[in-house]
């Protein structure tokens, strides 16, 4: 543990040591101080045409532009938009690529790629690289696909899914990664509200030792498209499965593909001979299409345009894992079927020139210490993981961890949920050995990149705070009718202006744009999450804001709950809601997962009780019968837990709808959830 620690006081409850940035980091750090960062914070919030012209200038505009952020958030003065260096033209691939080429790095590594099975990899370089984008962007071109076309991309993580993505923003097309997981339906209605020209994909895969047959998928959702009225121009298959290893005992069926399918190979080679086009687009013309859930059952089409969004995830890369080309080898363990495979797998990366890690695997698989073995085996600088792999991993012997040598780490982040104190801690002391910097880092697939977030050499960090906001990011928190909160307090997160990454629209249906982020408070962009606000100005992500509940009169947060919950030695993973009581108004409703056996018995109940009663207090302490034992979470494939599923649950509302749930890895934990549910009433009489 570091020496220079100290106590700190919240809202009257005791929360634990505030670790000091790593004097190593900090003696090299593209941000080294707090003080440098207060005063660009200062610069970027006060002259934000400045500031971001500086940072622009590292990048490549084809057409320069004198224009900065433009922007109306209130639509009561008009239709609500935001611009960044209006008329500025620019190519994100030719950033990404070409420019790091020609600053002679065209033989340093891109990517080490590993692959589902051990002993199965390969390097390569910026120039080879740039040489596949080349030739899939002439591929794309000879199909018919032109600047503003969208092409869907339905690949597992390997080395041709950034090329497909890199090869789109190459020709000024637009691309729409679709997670690997999703059903055919899921695939089809996505195609059809996109309008996609082309879809890319595999014959079929392995995750683990299961077997995926996507090609039955793929072909499905073509057909469905087609029956909506949405015919595909073209398929494009990868045969993935004539080099993937085949794992220990994987059941794998036959998959051929059709006599004259259009294959990678053969389309590459049919299109050699056309010439590389480079598309310089407008600074706000889209780059991307990026689909996340919603509550009524409809996905959101988040709209990424190319300027602003390049722009940031340049800064927020080289700042928040304050990267150096030079030396670091950096793993984002997101899938591009999400924003964060988008922003710090594929484009971040690139626009810094680091060498970084793809693994199209597992990280159990073939044993649960895999994550740590890559991080030895290519010397892994810094790693990005999620709060609820650092849960899983905490379940089994630390062994699997310190068997490996992690002396390369430098900076462990996470993303996709707040992460509880246990679990920082724990990356903190045991997977960085009390020496690296654990930053954990808040923002959307709205926001384009990081809005909250510590800096690895220079901000101070508190287990399950973001800390502070990200240059250019105005927060503030406000009650429920709008009036901002000042200092020390609770409320509304939401952000006062914009900044270059933040989307534009929603694809196709730009009321809903403006319904779902600017209504709620006019003038504001409404993030849709509690948050809290300490007395050193750090921020601590309490959850969504009706994840927040009202225990008679008292604001109750999920997160700090769960918090509690979590640090029983037993109990591997929580989630809590609210639940209806007719006394209290709500009550917490708590679901947990314990590790080391299967039993919720009376004795870890009380213990349980009695946790949340000493960190929080009394009136937090959930009822006996209202703290239910499950197996697992309803997760979406990129680890979030669907909590309005969780609601419906503890709210024993078996006939509601449950909204969108094409994004969960395992639709029949609902059933599992409901029994539990039932049990307890009838325990409960």
């Amino acid at each position: 543990m570091s020496d220079s620690t100290v106590k700190f006081n919240l809202n009257g409850h005791d929360h634990d040591d505030v670790f000091e940035a790593p004097l190593s980091l900090a003696a090299h750090a593209n941000i080294p101080s707090i003080s440098t960062y207060h005063d660009l914070y200062e610069e970027s919030i006060k002259n934000p045409k400045i500031f971001w012209s500086k940072v622009a200038a590292h990048l490549h505009f084809e057409t320069p532009s004198e224009n900065g952020l433009e922007w109306n958030f209130d639509k009561r003065k008009g239709e609500v938009f935001v611009n960044f260096m209006r008329g500025a033209r620019t190519n994100l691939s030719y950033n990404c690529l070409d420019r790091i080429i020609q600053k002679g790095h065209g033989q340093k590594i891109a990517y080490k790629w590993e692959g589902n099975c051990e002993h199965d990899d390969f390097e390569i370089t910026y120039q080879e690289l740039h040489e596949k984008v080349v030739a899939f962007a002439k591929v794309l071109r000879s199909r018919g696909v032109r600047k503003g076309d969208v092409v869907a991309i339905y690949m597992p993580m390997i080395i041709e899914l950034p090329v497909a993505m890199l090869a789109c923003s190459r020709i000024g097309a637009i691309h729409s990664v679709i997670f690997a997981g999703f059903s055919s339906d899921s695939l089809a209605k996505r195609i059809v509200v996109a309008g996609c020209k082309v879809l890319v994909t595999v014959d079929g895969f392995f995750r683990g030792n299961k077997f995926i047959a996507l090609k039955g998928l793929a072909e499905e959702a073509v057909r469905l498209a087609g029956v909506d009225g949405h015919p595909i121009d073209a398929v494009v298959w990868l045969e993935h499965l004539k080099r993937a290893k085949v794992p220990a005992g994987a059941k794998v069926s036959d998959v051929t593909l059709d006599a004259g399918a259009l294959t990678w190979d053969a389309a590459v080679k049919e299109a050699a001979s056309l010439e590389d086009v480079i598309e310089w687009v407008e600074s706000e013309d889209p780059l991307f299409i990026l689909y996340t859930s919603g509550s009524t059952g409809t996905p959101k089409g988040i709209v990424h345009t190319t300027s602003g969004y390049m722009v940031y995830a340049y800064e927020t890369m080289r700042n928040s894992f304050d990267v150096h080309a030079e030396t670091d080898v950096y793993w984002c363990m997101a899938d591009c079927g999400w924003i964060t495979g988008h922003t710090y797998g594929v484009y971040g990366p690139l626009l810094n020139g680091v060498t970084s890690v793809i693994f199209e695997g597992v990280p159990s698989y073939p044993q649960s210490n895999r994550i740590w073995a890559i991080v030895e085996k290519y010397g892994v600088t810094k790693l990005y993981t999620s709060p609820t792999a650092v849960r899983s991993l905490m379940a089994f012997s630390t062994d699997l961890v310190t068997q490996h040598d992690r002396s390369t780490l430098q900076v462990i982040g996470t993303v996709g949920e707040p992460i509880n104190p246990a679990a920082w801690k724990w990356l903190y002391n045991v997977a960085g050995d009390g020496k690296c910097a654990i930053i954990d880092t808040y923002w959307q697939t709205e926001t384009g990149g990081h809005i909250i977030a510590p800096l690895p050499g220079a901000t101070a960090t508190k287990p399950g705070s973001a800390t502070l906001p990200c240059v250019g990011v105005v927060p503030q928190l406000v009650d429920n009718d709008g009036a901002v909160l000042e200092g020390p307090n609770e409320g509304n997160l939401v952000l006062a202006q914009p900044w270059p990454g933040m989307m534009r629209t929603v694809w196709g249906d730009h009321t809903r744009y403006v319904n779902t982020y600017f209504s709620s408070f006019p003038g504001l962009y409404s993030t849709g999450d509690g948050a809290r606000r300490d007395e050193d100005g750090y921020y601590w992500i309490t959850g969504r804001s009706d994840d927040l509940m009202n225990v008679s009169g008292h604001l109750l947060s999920t997160a700090e709950i769960e918090s509690a919950l979590t640090a029983h030695e037993l109990v591997v993973e929580a989630a809590v809601v609210a639940a209806p009581h007719d006394i209290k108004g709500q009550t917490p409703y708590c679901f947990v997962t314990l590790g080391k056996q299967t039993q919720l018995d009376n004795k870890i109940i009380a213990e349980l009780q009695q946790i949340v009663r000493t960190k929080i207090g009394a009136i937090a302490m959930p009822a006996a019968t209202d703290i239910q034992l499950t197996p697992t979470l309803p997760k979406t494939r990129s680890g979030k837990i669907t909590r309005r599923i969780l609601r419906k649950i503890a709210e024993g509302d078996q006939g509601a709808h449950l909204g969108d749930l094409s994004t969960l890895v395992d639709e029949s934990v609902i059933k599992t959830l409901w029994a539990g549910r039932f049990r307890l009433y009838t325990k409960s009489g």
